[in-house]
């Protein structure tokens, strides 16, 4: 059984989706970079973010 104070997998995932939600819907920097999928915390983006962007196309 699982206890009321541990989050489930699910749980978390439509959590973490309703937050990424909220920031894109107020309009938010890391919303937006998140809607491009794009690097959302100053990493470099000229050269290395090519791989990552097509990598996490879902």
């Amino acid at each position: 059984m699982i206890g009321q104070d541990h989050v489930v997998h699910w749980e978390l995932k439509r959590e973490e989706r309703a937050d990424i939600e909220r920031l894109i819907s107020i309009s938010r920097y890391c919303g937006i970079r998140h809607q491009e999928g794009s690097p959302l915390r100053g990493q470099r983006t000229h050269t290395n973010a090519r791989i990552s962007r097509k990598q996490n196309r879902k």
